[in-house]
């Protein structure tokens, strides 16, 4: 028997499922609209369902009430009422009843008659339906059994399956029983839910040790009507919204999606959707459910468990490496990468996407979390990992969704800290990443053996992502034992903010979690007793801003400190009048603008993310009635800050802190903003006017179609930055950018008072010092088909390639070009301490500007520039 002979005898064996066709050609042609939040969480503990809840909440804008679902991987046996024995060994058969009087029927045909039930429950709701407000449609009736496929049946499968020659079915044990689970459900399906006529019920999941529920709702909705919040797993999934094509009113067309032992959810959709079918459909898989998303979950279970590729290379199936990123991978991989396209290009989803799969990959000893990004990264799509006492990692549509799971996690367990060790975006298919991370669980033997469970990070190509080693996490009710702060060694009394901080940063090296926590309440408290509250939210915003060493500590949680004193800051000044703050509160008489520092503070906490009611509709309005400085505090999602602003703004500060949600600062033309952390996607989008700084990285398409300003970003920008920019934006980028930077930059001439981007490519150790990045820009399609303006991308080691561009020309710096970039250059070192010499600095040498930056200018500007030049000269 040889794997081609079993993979043959598997699709030879599905010949009998193709469903009527003229119901089946009628079904494929429906469609709807779709665009989704997601988010994936994988823990080496088993976490409760409950702290998906905030995240999803705070996504409902990326939902619409149509499908909602969840998906667990890695359960407790105890709180389903089994064995963990049972639950090990069995396939967990979850069946979704729309009609419950159908269920004798469908438990007689595709239940007893061909599993042996160990044990069966139906899943608990909530009494009372009218609790979650957001039901329009009764969920359905969930029974759940824990099977084995049936000795006899087996033998009938393989009997049937036999070849003319007799020499039997090229399959055996598991990979049987697999596929029998797979065409007993579809079977099921197609008789009661897929078929024409009324939906009786359908399968959710029959996969081992994996559970999914789904709704016409939200997710959320999901965890609450199911009574999930104290049922823990290792992975979980949550989707919002419903998918882009197929029956999306019915809860059989919301997400997660299954193959066999894993389930997806997507982002997105597909122009190939049709011929998608047609490639399973000559593998005699036929989709029941008619939705895009669906057909993602069959090719996996294809190509994983059918021909049972590696991981890596059902990634590479699903979303090929193309171009310069193929060029650029080792040989060995282009040989075998080039074989998986020829043969599966057909089955390659086209189109934007974003998946997230969790799989029981049980052969492997392994729980999985994967996330996998379409090759031209058109959905957005962050990755997080916290590691510590327990280890945990994300994938998620947006970060604030990452920061509240997260914040749910810390509020009530001490292993966890409100900060992500790393935040990161995926190059998809890429030669870098490859698009996509898997988040491994891999369980304990038992209880109390001593074997604690491990969750590893890895790319695509099993490179191990690690958070920061070496630095030892941050452990609440602990860490007050130990160094004590000695205000003796800072005179708090007497330093400005920025002294402060210094002092504080110079000593940090020497102290533990208990110094750095004291000398915090020591800051906190001269605020309280002096009424100083503008010195103390200085130091404690420098150090949520600046990079500096941590000693022995975890960046992430030191940060998690900071906010809590902030948090705690601003709680006073909402209780006690300060002459340099008011506070909008929920409730009360809104304040009157004094002079014109003054400083309104808004918690963002009550306010919708978006619309009339939402924070940047509410500072609009108070700016109208005067205000013109804000600090913003407990973002969580919140769309659309300082939008609508317009001109003449040119006195409004906003300071944002917290989880700033899409489309900051969009379309202002005047105002200043400054982000204390990271932003996300849409970021500056038709920007005309102002200043933009942002302490962290950026998100996908930051400045699309920008016109002006200045902005600043200490850290890297996710793809599509600058495209369709006109005017004169002029841009500092620290880090780097995944791909299409500056794409079609309409900027004028640069030396005119036209546009300019600055690529510095530059990154911090653990010890908050400048390191060079691996490669100044990684990506391709750099300044591709640019008419104006120019990139200064600063690359000593001439790593960029002219493969890079795409009709723009690389050049040496003049004195021109610097004396022109240097002034931002100044500004970035007062904003993020980024030295210019340090910039000018290669491996401990200092260089000239021309040795160290490289501008990249727009073929067609240059040749018309030297025209208009000779003119000139013979005019």
């Amino acid at each position: 028997m040889t794997s081609a002979q079993a993979i043959d005898a598997l699709i030879a064996s599905r010949k009998g499922l193709r469903p009527d066709r003229e119901a089946y050609r009628t079904l494929k042609n429906q469609e709807a609209e779709g665009g989704c939040g997601v988010i994936g969480i994988a823990c080496s503990e088993q976490i409760p369902a409950r702290h998906l809840l905030q995240a999803l909440q705070q996504m409902r804008n990326r939902g619409n009430n149509k499908g909602g679902g969840i998906a667990a991987v890695g359960l407790v046996a105890a709180e389903l009422g089994v064995s963990k024995q049972t639950l090990e060994n069995d396939y967990l058969l979850s069946i979704a009843y729309l009609e419950p009087s159908a269920r004798a029927e469908v438990e007689r045909l595709y239940v007893e008659s061909t599993f042996e039930v160990d044990a069966a429950r139906c899943v608990p709701v909530v009494e009372d339906m009218g609790i979650i407000p957001s039901l329009e449609v009764r969920p359905p009736e969930v029974h759940q059994y824990f099977v084995r496929v049936k000795e006899d049946v087996i033998r009938d499968f393989l009997k049937q399956q036999e070849t003319p020659a007799g020499s039997g079915m090229p399959l055996a044990g598991r990979a049987v029983e697999d596929e029998i689970v797979y065409q007993n459900s579809y079977l099921l399906n197609r008789a009661y839910y897929a078929s024409a006529g009324d939906k009786k019920a359908f399968v959710l999941s029959h996969g081992k040790n994996m559970m999914v529920l789904k709704m016409v709702g939200y997710g959320d909705d999901v965890v609450r009507y199911y009574r999930l919040e104290d049922i823990h797993a290792h992975v979980w999934i949550g989707h919002h919204r419903y998918p882009t094509k197929g029956r999306v009113w019915h809860p059989g067309g919301a997400h997660p999606f299954v193959g066999l032992h894993e389930a997806l959810v997507h982002n997105g959709d597909f122009a190939n959707y049709s011929s998608l079918c047609e490639y399973l459909g000559q593998r005699n898989i036929f989709p029941l459910f008619l939705t895009d998303t669906e057909v993602s979950a069959l090719i996996f279970d294809l190509l994983y468990r059918v021909y049972r590729y590696p991981l890596e290379y059902v990634i590479e199936a699903l979303a090929p490496t193309t171009e310069r990123d193929f060029t650029m991978l080792p040989r060995d991989k282009r040989e075998i990468y080039r074989m998986l396209q020829t043969t599966h290009m057909h089955g390659s989803p086209d189109g934007p996407w974003f998946f997230l799969i969790a799989q029981c990959a049980q052969e492997l000893g392994e729980y999985r979390l994967i996330g996998i990004t379409d090759t031209s990264m058109l959905r957005p799509q962050v990755f997080a990992i916290q590691e510590g006492q327990a280890s945990i990692g994300f994938a998620a549509s947006e970060k604030q969704a990452i920061d509240a799971a997260l914040y749910s996690l810390a509020s009530e367990d001490s292993r966890f800290w409100s900060r992500a060790d790393r935040y990161w975006n995926a190059r998809g298919g890429s030669h870098t990443d490859g698009g996509a991370f898997v988040f491994s669980v891999r369980p304990g033997e038992n209880a109390g053996d001593g074997k604690k469970s491990t969750l590893i990070c890895s790319d695509k190509f099993g490179r191990r992502i690690i958070a920061d080693t070496g630095r030892k996490p941050y452990v609440p009710n602990g860490h007050l034992s130990g160094t004590t702060f000695n205000s003796g060694n800072i005179s708090i009394d007497k330093q400005t903010a920025e002294e402060l901080f210094a002092a504080v940063a110079t000593q940090l090296t020497s102290w533990d979690y208990a110094g750095f926590a004291n000398a915090l309440s020591a800051i906190e408290h001269a605020a309280l007793t002096q009424g100083d509250f503008t010195r103390a939210i200085g130091v404690l915003t420098h150090l949520l801003d600046r990079r500096y060493p941590t000693g022995s500590m975890r960046r992430s949680c030191l940060l998690s400190l900071c906010d809590e004193r902030l948090a705690s800051l601003f709680e006073a000044l909402s209780r006690t009048p300060n002459h340099d703050y008011s506070c909008l509160l929920p409730g009360k008489p809104r304040p009157v603008p004094g002079r014109e520092d003054h400083t309104l503070i808004i918690d963002a906490r009550p306010f919708p993310p978006e619309g009339e009611q939402g924070l940047g509709a509410e500072i609009r309005r108070l700016h109208a009635e005067g205000w013109h400085r804000f600090l913003v505090a407990h973002t969580r999602g919140h769309r659309f800050i300082a939008n609508g602003l317009g001109p003449n703004t040119d006195r409004v500060r906003i300071d944002v802190y917290g989880t700033p949600g899409d489309y900051l600062a969009s379309g202002i033309d005047g105002a200043q903003v400054i982000v204390h952390g990271n932003a996300q996607d849409q970021l500056g989008q038709i920007m005309k006017g102002g200043t933009l700084i942002v302490y962290g990285d950026v998100g996908q398409t930051f400045m699309y179609g920008a016109k002006g300003g200045n902005v600043f970003v200490l850290g890297n920008a996710a793809g599509r930055p600058l495209i369709n920019a006109v005017g004169k934006p002029r841009v500092v980028i620290n880090g780097t950018c995944l791909d299409y930077l500056a794409e079609s930059f309409m900027a004028g001439d640069p030396y005119n008072g036209g546009g300019f981007v600055i690529l510095n490519g530059i990154g911090f150790d653990d010890d908050g010092m400048v390191v060079d990045l691996e490669t100044p820009y990684p990506g391709g399609n750099l300044f591709s088909l640019a008419s104006g303006g120019a990139i200064y991308i600063r690359d000593p080691r001439r790593q960029v390639s002219e493969e890079q561009l795409n009709g723009g020309g690389l050049a040496e710096l003049e004195e021109r070009d610097w004396e022109l970039i240097k002034p931002l250059l100044m500004e970035n070192e007062r904003l993020f301490g980024v030295p210019v010499n340090r910039l000018l600095e290669v491996d401990g040498e200092p260089l000239s500007p021309g040795r160290v930056y490289r501008k990249i200018f727009p073929r067609d500007m240059h040749a018309l520039q030297a025209e208009e030049a000779w003119v000139r000269a013979n005019d």
